[in-house]
This record gives structure tokens, sequence and C-alpha cells, in this order.
């Protein structure tokens, strides 16, 4: 069923966060429709991590409005080229946002850090882990990286897969031309959390990420089947499979 609850309003926002969703949640409602489900997983208190698949430009807008329905202030990991951009970094940075240097390993691990503080103090962070837009011919999600689940292990709260569709339609993935008209149907679904009890206690390595991460993308493709009707492929496409985008293309 639709979560039909009405939204709350969002803890602890500061003036840019408030600034921001003020100005982009009317041309949201203006320019799209909504089909949210599973909103409940997000008002239980206390931190959490919602993990999404990744289609376009366009989702952290998709997303950051489905939180804020649920009256969740979202923080999300983001590239730091965006943080570059001269007035947009510093806006970015004063609303929470956290800047991910995604080919310097030490500094993404800063990131991690900042996410597991935030998620420490009860706050939401929406992760793509895949880490870029899907590259499947099909736009179903590739493997991912194990940011998520590190986070998750780390703190120990829950994972909350969530599946997309829709955003592509208003842009398409690595496009440059927004499709407003028709509205288009932004369905964000969320599912109960991903069971990783049985690896909390385990030590954190690259076997127990691996199967947390494996974990997390299966719900969150089974979700995505269900909303397109159709069944999901056997297995991911391999990021190692990708090859890289040029700079001036990214």
């Amino acid at each position: 069923m639709k979560n039909a609850t009405k939204a709350l309003k969002p803890q602890g926002a500061g003036i840019w966060y408030r600034l921001i969703t003020g100005a982009l949640r009317p041309f949201m409602v203006i320019f799209t429709k909504r089909d949210w489900r599973g909103g409940l997983q997000l008002q239980k208190p206390g931190g959490l991590v919602l993990a999404m698949n990744h289609l376009s430009w366009v989702d952290p807008f998709v997303a950051g409005h489905f939180c804020h329905d649920q009256g969740r202030q979202v923080r999300f990991l983001a590239k730091a080229e965006i943080f570059k951009v001269p007035g947009l970094g510093a806006i970015l940075k004063s609303a929470g946002q956290i800047p991910v240097k995604r080919r310097d390993s030490e500094a993404a691990a800063g990131s991690l850090l900042l996410a597991i503080e935030a998620v420490r103090r009860g706050e939401c962070i929406v992760i793509y882990p895949e880490g870029t837009l899907t590259r499947d011919p099909n736009l179903w999600p590739m493997s991912a990286k194990t940011g998520a689940a590190r986070i998750a292990l780390t703190t120990g709260a829950p994972v909350i897969p969530a599946a997309q569709w829709g955003p592509q339609d208003i842009l398409a993935p690595y496009g440059k031309v927004l499709k407003l008209f028709p509205r288009k149907t932004m369905k964000v679904w969320a599912g109960d959390p991903v069971d990783l009890t049985d690896l909390r206690d385990q030590p954190i390595t690259a076997a127990t990420l691996r199967e947390a991460t494996d974990r997390i993308m299966r719900a969150i493709t089974l979700l995505l089947a269900e909303q397109r009707g159709e069944p999901a492929p056997d297995r991911p496409m391999a990021r190692s499979a990708v090859p890289p985008r040029k700079p001036d293309s990214a």
C-alpha cells in the first residue's frame, strides 16, 4: 500500500537546508507525480542508511523529496567536484552534505567517517552504493561499492533499501536535456531493513563487507523488479566491466 502518512517537519534542519527544500519541493510537486511506498521505514527513530539505485542526475532531488515527506532531513555523500562550483559548494556544505573524493581513498575514508558520525547522531544518510549512474543498458543496478555496508556494520544502524524508477524519464543517464512534460511519476519504494544480523558481530573484513553489500543490492534490485513488473537479471553488471567515462562527459 502507498504510504499516506502526513509529512512531518524535518528535524534539525539548518537555514540552508530549509531554504533549499523550500525552493525545490514546490518545483517537484508541480512538475512530477509521486508514488511513495514504505515511507514508514524512515519515520522510525534513530539513524539509518537509505540505499538506492542510481539512474539520473535528478535522483538526489527525488530522494530528498521522498525523505522530506517522511519528516527526515537528508544528507548525501556527493562527489567532491560539485562542491567546487562557486557558491554552490558553500551552500551544500552549510546544508550538511558530505563531499567524496572518489579517486582519493584516504579522503573517501574521511567522508565515510563523517557519514558514520551523522548516523550515530540519528541522521538519515542517502547513499547510491553503485557510486555512479548505472551503465547497465537496461538500467538495472550494477555491482556496488561497500560504503553503505561499512556505515551500517560500524554503527549498527539499519540499511533501508529503496528502489526508484522515473527520474530517467526526466533526465536520461548522462543526459543534458530535461523532459518535464508530460509530468512523470517518480516511484520510490522503500523496503524492510536488510537483514545483516549474522554479520554485525563479525569482524569488518572485505568478505563481510562484500556479503553485506550484495544483500543490500539484491534487496534494491528486487524492489526495482517489482516496480517495473519484470524479472531482474540473475547477476548485476560488474563495475569492472564498465569502461571509464571521459572527464568532459561525466
